[in-house]
């Protein structure tokens, strides 16, 4: 799988490794993701999501049915 969160789509950034003679050479800032599991109490089921810790303050937030309405709207989910 890849790391991209699946209600925001963030995934990793490119940029530099500055030394302290300022050499640069390439590297990567991976996404802060964790595998979750949600109970979605509309559907009565659970679902496994990888997602980033800022949507899961985002779920936390205004809860998972909303942030998955809204991931929906952006289309991020099908």
């Amino acid at each position: 799988m890849s790391r991209v969160c699946e209600l925001t789509g963030k995934k990793a950034m490119v940029g530099n490794n500055v030394s302290h003679a300022m050499n640069k050479t390439k590297r990567k800032f991976n996404a802060n993701l964790v595998k979750k599991r949600f109970y979605i109490p509309e559907e009565d089921k659970w679902v496994t999501l990888k997602v980033s810790t800022s949507a899961l303050k985002t779920i936390n937030r205004i809860g998972i049915s909303a942030a998955l309405k809204k991931a929906k709207a952006k289309g991020f989910i099908k």
